[in-house]
């Protein structure tokens, strides 16, 4: 692993962008804003917990994103209130 990997980002974001560049997989799954800059610095493609909670939905995997977004939230991760409503309006959801 790089240095300025591992000077830039935490062990598991590092691993993360690391593990994608050695085996060319394209896209990576990060939520931190400094892993993300750092991802598409590398030319790797981003998601996010949330990106993948709209796929899953999107793809019949999921009824509803809202309850696994209150899961999140109800264990402390932060989602701003913006990350929210685009969430629930891109699934077609209510925040009621």
């Amino acid at each position: 692993m790089t240095p300025f990997l591992l000077n830039s980002l935490d062990i598991g974001e590092a691993s993360v962008i690391q593990l994608a560049l050695n085996q060319s997989i394209s896209t990576v799954c990060i939520d931190e804003s400094v892993g993300r800059i750092v991802a598409r610095l590398n030319n790797l493609s981003v998601t996010g917990s949330i990106g993948i909670l709209l796929r899953a939905k999107k793809e019949g995997y999921l009824l509803s994103v809202k309850p696994a977004i209150e899961n999140m939230l109800n264990h402390n991760i932060r989602l701003s209130n913006t990350v929210i409503d685009i969430a629930l309006k891109e699934a077609g959801e209510t925040y009621a």
